[in-house]
C-alpha cells in the first residue's frame, strides 16, 4: 500500500483516542498533521507540543507536525488547510463525558456540532472529501435489542453527548446525499479502555475521571479513596451496568483499517461501522478483572444511578470484520493489565 501519498489531518489528536491513533497511523507510514486545542492535554514545560505526542514521537522515532487549533474557531482551521495539503481527515475533536453533557449541554453542542460544521465547511472549501468520524454507540440510545447492529434506529439518545454524535451523523448523511463525491465513515465505538503496552501513553483525564476504568486505576494507586458504582438495580446478572469495553489499541487500528479501506476501495457516501468486541462486561466484572491484574483490592460503594445511563450495551462488529478486515484482538484482562501498567508508571498521568 502506497500510504505515503496520503496526508492525514487528525483533529483532537492529543486526546486519549487521538494520540494512540496517531501512533498507529505513523507505524503504517501515513503522513500526519495533528491539531488540538489542548484543553485536555498536558504540555508540561514544552510550550509547543503536548506531552502525549512527545512520547509518541519517542515510541515511533518520528516527528509529529502539531498545530494548536480550536475547531470552534473557523479561521484557525482555515490557516491549517492553507499551510498543509490533506487527502483525509480523522475527526476526534469533541467533548466526551456523558454526565458532564447533561450539566453543560450548550458547550457540547458548540464543540461537537458547531466544531464539526466548521470542519466540513473548510474541507469543502479545500476539496478534501474523505472523512473518518469519531462517533459513538450512544447514538443508538436505549437498545431496542442486542447486540447493536448498524442498521438499527438511532437518535433516541439518553444524553446530550449522544445527541451531538447523532446530530453530526445526520449532517454527514445529508452532506453525502447532496454531494456524491464525499466518502465518510462514521466509526461508532463502544467503551475505549486500556493503554499502549509500553505504559508510556494512556488515558489522562482532567480532574475526576468520568469513565470507569481510569477511575478504578486511580483508586488502585491510592489517588482516590474509593470507586462509586452508579446503580446495582439494573436488569443485568449482577445488577450493575454492562458495557462493551474495547482496548484502545484495537480501536486505533480500526481507524487505520478504515483509512486503508477508503484509500484502496474509494467508497462514496456515508457508512456507519461499529467498533466493539461483541461482548459485554458488568461494572463488578471489570472491578474483579482489575483486582486480578493489579493484585490490589478496589474498594467501592454502590450509589444511585447516573442520569443518561442505560443498563446494557454491546456491539455486533461483523461489518467491521467484513468491510475493513478488522476485529478486536484483546480481552478484558489485556485491558486491565495495560491500564495498570500505565497507571503505575504514571500515577499522576502525563504530569508524572
Amino acid at each position: 500500500m502506497a500510504s505515503e501519498s496520503w496526508n492525514v489531518l487528525v483533529t483532537g489528536g492529543a486526546g486519549y483516542i487521538g494520540s494512540h491513533t496517531v501512533l498507529e497511523l505513523l507505524e503504517a507510514d501515513f503522513k500526519v498533521v495533528v491539531i488540538d486545542n489542548c484543553s485536555n492535554a498536558y504540555k508540561g514545560d514544552n510550550d509547543n507540543k503536548p506531552e502525549c505526542l512527545l512520547r509518541v514521537e519517542k515510541l515511533i522515532n518520528k516527528k509529529i507536525t502539531f498545530v494548536c487549533c480550536d475547531v470552534t474557531v473557523i479561521d484557525e482551521l482555515r490557516d491549517v488547510f492553507k499551510k498543509y495539503t490533506f487527502n483525509c481527515v480523522i475527526h476526534f475533536a469533541a467533548l466526551k463525558a456523558v454526565g458532564e453533557s447533561c450539566e453543560k449541554p450548550l458547550e457540547y453542542y458548540k464543540t461537537n456540532v458547531g466544531g464539526t460544521l466548521n470542519l466540513l465547511k473548510v474541507m469543502t472549501e479545500y476539496k478534501v472529501k474523505h472523512l473518518i468520524y469519531s462517533s459513538s454507540a450512544t447514538v443508538y440510545g436505549t437498545p431496542e435489542k442486542l447486540p447493536l447492529v448498524e442498521d438499527m434506529n438511532t437518535g433516541n439518545c439518553t444524553n446530550p453527548y449522544g445527541k451531538t454524535k447523532y446530530m453530526v451523523e445526520e449532517i454527514l448523511k445529508d452532506l453525502c446525499a447532496s454531494d456524491k463525491s464525499w466518502s465518510i465513515i462514521s466509526l461508532r465505538y463502544f467503551n475505549p479502555v486500556g493503554a499502549h503496552p509500553s505504559g508510556q501513553i494512556g488515558e489522562d483525564p482532567n480532574g475526576i475521571p468520568n469513565n470507569l476504568m481510569p477511575y478504578i486505576a486511580q483508586v488502585s494507586v491510592g489517588k482516590r479513596e474509593m470507586l462509586y458504582v452508579y446503580g446495582n438495580d439494573y436488569d443485568t446478572p449482577d445488577g450493575t451496568g454492562i458495557r462493551d469495553y474495547i482496548h484502545i489499541i484495537d480501536l486505533a487500528v480500526g481507524h487505520v483499517k478504515a483509512m486503508i479501506y477508503q484509500k484502496t476501495r474509494n467508497p462514496t457516501g456515508f457508512k456507519a461501522i461499529n467498533l466493539g468486541t461483541g461482548k459485554g462486561y458488568s461494572v463488578l466484572e471489570v472491578i474483579h478483572a482489575f483486582e486480578k491484574a493489579s493484585g490490589r483490592k478496589i474498594p467501592y460503594k454502590i450509589v444511585e444511578r447516573r442520569p443518561g445511563d442505560i443498563a446494557t450495551s454491546y456491539a455486533d462488529a461483523n461489518i467491521a470484520n467484513k468491510e475493513l478486515g478488522w476485529q478486536a484482538t484483546k480481552n478484558i484482562d489485556d485491558m486491565c493489565i495495560d491500564t495498570w501498567k500505565w497507571q503505575q508508571n504514571n500515577p499522576n498521568g502525563y504530569k508524572s
